[in-house]
């Protein structure tokens, strides 16, 4: 006899019917790298679902530092940077992230994740504002979740919007934007210059997620904000390592005194055991050849822009993106899951978004790039999704 938990739990039932139509799209076992082709169930299959944008994984530079460095530092830290985690190569990275976004300070933290979660929870306060862009990330969503501020949404990239929000607010109080730089999904683009100007206009600040923005947008991918020229108007950027620099953690970088309230009284940092040796080390060699490597980011928009092309010949709906993240929406979830199952029996591995990430009539296929992605395996793409979205009745 099952418990009440496991009475409740047991209604959710969404996978088990997915699996039993064959069109379950999670967790599919990878047996290889993760580069432009990767193995899946011993076969061949172009990898269109990563957020390897510099195509750096499996780069032998960085798996060597990671190797040198688990040698000297062992596997893992045994505990917090609090306490007994803090490595030197930990703070030299720091430094070397704070001088590459441009601020003052960077801390560190395991995932990019807890950076969101852990910063947006605890800058402001009870009589505080948090004014967060509708289609920010989940993580940021459930950093402003466990703040005890006003959470105020505006309207996805919409200024009018948030000037109404901003509008709305106490003038003698915090007022924090919380926008991504590049937003995951969709693959649009902050505007950044207006609401750099709207935040001097209402004493606000600013907090950018470049996790899809550094690597892609900026002078050697410095992001949106170094794209833009407003590094110095934005109080805080949020990075992460599991993207373009190959790893895994995540950083904010800011000013010293922003940074040492947030060494104190971040608890996803304080009471989270540091990120490991070998992951540090993997970001400052990613570090090393993004800055020494600019044809990456080149070969990265040569190949983004003849995807874009192409994707609009063919007459897919890709939205308002720029970016090597290109959503082809389908606006249906059954076809969405469908489409995805579709595609990998034809070699080609895109992730499907559907409710309730996004609302049921604006499903899509995720179709992200790297700089390694070669013109010939776009094309591969582009004529296996074609027919598929004809079969489907998704585009004429």
């Amino acid at each position: 006899m099952m418990k009440p938990l496991q009475e409740k739990l047991a209604k959710y039932d969404a996978p088990q019917k997915a699996k039993a139509l064959g069109v379950y799209p999670y967790f599919r076992q990878i047996e290889s790298d993760q580069d432009t082709e990767v193995l899946i169930n011993g076969k061949k299959v172009l990898m269109f679902g990563s957020n390897s944008y510099l195509g750096l994984t499996n780069h032998p530079k960085i798996k060597e530092a990671a190797i040198e460095a688990t040698k000297k530092y062992g596997t893992g830290c045994a505990g917090s940077r609090f306490l007994n985690g803090t490595l030197d190569i930990h703070v030299e990275l720091e430094n070397r992230l704070a001088r590459f976004v441009g601020k003052e300070e960077a801390i560190v933290y395991s995932t990019g994740f807890q950076v969101n979660m852990g910063v947006v929870s605890c800058l402001t306060g009870r009589e505080d504002y948090i004014i967060w862009d509708e289609l920010d990330h989940a993580s940021i969503i459930e950093g402003r979740r466990l703040s005890f501020s006003n959470a105020l949404k505006f309207k996805h990239n919409d200024m009018e919007s948030l000037e109404k929000v901003l509008k709305s607010c106490k003038e003698d109080r915090v007022k924090l934007i919380v926008v991504d730089g590049v937003f995951s999904m969709e693959g649009d683009v902050a505007n950044l210059p207006a609401i750099v100007d709207l935040a001097k206009k209402y004493n606000a600040s600013i907090y950018v997620d470049e996790a899809h923005g550094i690597g892609v947008f900026g002078r050697q991918g410095r992001g949106v904000c170094d794209h833009f020229g407003v590094t110095a108007d934005v109080d805080c950027i949020m990075g992460t390592f599991s993207k373009s620099f190959a790893s895994l953690g995540g950083f904010i970088a800011t000013d010293s005194v922003t940074a040492n309230y947030l060494r104190h009284n971040s608890r996803s940092y304080i009471f989270s055991a540091s990120i490991t040796p070998a992951s540090t080390a993997a970001v400052s060699a990613a570090l090393d050849i993004i800055e020494s490597e600019p044809e990456r980011i080149e070969n990265l928009w040569t190949v983004t822009n003849y995807a874009l092309e192409g994707f609009r010949n063919i007459g897919c709906e890709i939205g308002n993106t720029t970016t090597p993240i290109i959503p082809l929406y389908v606006r249906d979830n059954n076809k969405t899951f469908l489409v995805t199952r579709m595609l990998l029996d034809d070699g080609i591995f895109v992730n499907p978004v559907v409710s309730p990430a996004v609302p049921s009539e604006d499903t899509l296929i995720r179709f992200s790039l790297m700089a390694t992605h070669t013109k010939e395996q776009v094309d591969y793409a582009l004529e296996k999704i074609q027919k598929c979205f004809r079969q489907l009745e998704i585009i004429k």
